[in-house]
C-alpha cells in the first residue's frame, strides 16, 4: 500500500504534467491569432535526439522522485530554457514504456512512462517514436507508450495503435504556421511487425515518405518535418545510405516546391553532421539527449555517447501564399550528459560558468560542421 508521502508525490507529478501539457497546448494555440504572412512573423523549431535511458540514468530518476516512481524533470532542467522558448519543440522517444521493472540493457529496452511527463514539463510538444526498439515489447509496448504520452499531453508520430492513427497526419501550430511531423525507422532489429498490424511501426520507404509528405501538405501543412531513424552506430560520419536517402528526399518536389522542409536524424547515439542538401537542412544525427549507448565490443561505454545537439531553426513565411517557408537562421546547441550527476548539460552555459568542458564542445562542433554547414550559415547557438 502506498504511504501518504508516495500519494502526495504521485499527485504532484500528475498536476505538474497536466500543467505542462496545458502550457504547451496554449503556446501552440496562441499562434492562431496571427494569420500567415502577418508582419512577416515566423517561428522557431527546436529538435533533440534519442531518449534511451540506461540503468544508472533510470536509477537517478528514481532517486529524484524520492524512490516513489521516477522523475525526469530535474534531469532535463538545464535545457528547459531553450526548449520551452521555441514555438515548436520535438523530441525522439527511442524506447517503449514498461510496467513494473524496466529493461535498460540490450537487446531489448523498456523505460519508465514518467519520461513522457518529464519531456512535457521541459516544454516538448511531440516526439517521433519510430525506432529500432519500437517493438521491444511488442504491440502492447506501443499501446502502453502512446497511452502514457497521450496522458502527459505529448503528441507522437511513427508508431500506432490502429489503422486510423497510422494514417492520421500530425500537424502542430507553431506561431502562425502549420507544421507536420512524420517519423520512420529503417528497421526494428529484426523483430517482425505484429500479426495483423503492419501499420504499427512506420518503416522507411522512400516513396511512402514522399507520399506522406505530400498528403501532409494537402492537409494544410506549411512546413513538413521528417524524423528518420537511420545511420551506423557509433559512427560520426553519415553512411552512404543516409547520404543517398537525404539527397533523394530533399530533391522531391511538387510544382517546384520541396515536399520536405527539414530532416531530423537519430540512431547513431553520437552526434553527426548537419548539412544543407538541395536547399534543405538535414541533421544526420543529433546523438542521445538521455543516453543508453553506445558501447564497444567489450561493453565499455564510449564517452561520445554522452554528447548530443539541439537543432534550432528559424522559419520565415513566404513572400507569396503557397510559397516555401524559408529557414533564415540555423543553429546547433551542444549538449553533454553528466552521468555522475544524472543531468543533461547545456555546454555553452556550463563552460560560461567555468566548467572545463571546452574539449567536449569543440569535438561536437567539429563533427557537426564536418560537411561544410558553416558556409551555408549554420552557427553555434546560445
Amino acid at each position: 500500500m502506498l504511504g501518504r508521502r508516495q500519494h502526495m508525490a504521485l499527485a504532484l507529478t500528475a498536476v505538474l504534467a497536466a500543467t505542462a501539457a496545458w502550457t504547451n497546448h496554449a503556446r501552440q494555440e496562441s499562434g492562431r491569432a496571427a494569420p500567415v504572412g502577418s508582419a512577416a512573423r515566423g517561428f522557431t523549431l527546436v529538435a533533440s535526439g534519442g531518449v534511451l535511458p540506461q540503468a544508472s540514468v533510470i536509477d537517478r530518476a528514481a532517486y529524484d522522485a524520492g524512490e516513489s516512481g521516477y522523475d525526469f524533470r530535474s534531469m532535463l532542467a538545464d535545457v528547459e530554457p531553450v526548449v520551452s522558448r521555441a514555438d515548436l519543440a520535438l523530441c525522439h522517444m527511442d524506447t517503449v514504456y514498461g510496467t513494473g521493472g524496466v529493461r535498460s540493457r540490450r537487446p531489448a529496452f523498456t523505460s519508465p512512462p514518467q519520461i513522457a511527463q518529464g519531456l512535457t514539463a521541459t516544454g516538448y510538444d511531440g516526439c517521433s517514436t519510430a525506432s529500432d526498439h519500437a517493438l521491444d515489447d511488442g504491440a502492447a509496448g506501443i499501446r502502453r507508450t502512446l497511452d502514457a504520452m497521450d496522458e502527459a499531453g505529448l503528441r507522437h508520430n511513427g508508431t500506432a495503435r490502429s489503422v486510423a492513427e497510422a494514417r492520421s497526419v500530425m500537424i502542430f501550430r507553431a506561431g502562425p504556421a502549420r507544421v507536420a511531423h512524420l517519423s520512420y525507422t529503417l528497421d526494428t532489429n529484426g523483430r517482425p511487425l505484429p500479426a495483423g498490424e503492419p501499420w504499427a511501426v512506420s518503416l522507411v520507404d522512400e516513396q511512402r515518405v514522399i507520399a506522406d509528405a505530400r498528403a501532409a501538405r494537402r492537409a494544410g501543412a506549411d512546413v513538413v518535418v521528417v524524423s528518420v531513424h537511420w545511420g551506423t552506430e557509433p559512427q560520426d560520419e553519415p553512411n552512404g545510405q543516409q547520404l543517398a536517402l537525404a539527397r533523394r528526399l530533399t530533391a522531391s518536389n511538387t510544382a517546384g516546391r520541396p515536399d520536405i522542409d527539414l530532416i531530423l536524424g537519430i540512431h547513431a547515439h553520437v552526434p553527426q553532421a548537419y548539412e544543407k542538401v538541395n536547399g534543405t537542412w538535414v541533421i544526420y544525427g543529433m546523438g542521445d539527449q538521455i543516453p543508453g549507448g553506445p558501447a564497444d565490443g567489450h561493453g565499455v561505454r564510449d564517452p561520445r555517447g554522452n554528447e548530443s545537439t539541439l537543432g534550432r531553426f528559424t522559419f520565415t513565411p513566404p513572400a507569396r501564399p503557397g510559397g516555401r517557408w524559408q529557414v533564415t537562421r540555423a543553429e546547433f546547441i551542444p549538449q553533454w550528459f553528466d552521468l555522475e550527476a544524472g543531468r543533461v548539460v547545456d555546454l555553452n552555459r556550463a563552460i560560461g560558468d567555468g566548467a572545463e568542458l571546452g574539449a567536449v564542445r569543440d569535438r561536437i562542433r567539429d563533427v557537426v560542421l564536418s560537411r561544410g554547414a558553416a558556409k551555408d550559415g549554420l552557427v553555434m547557438g546560445e
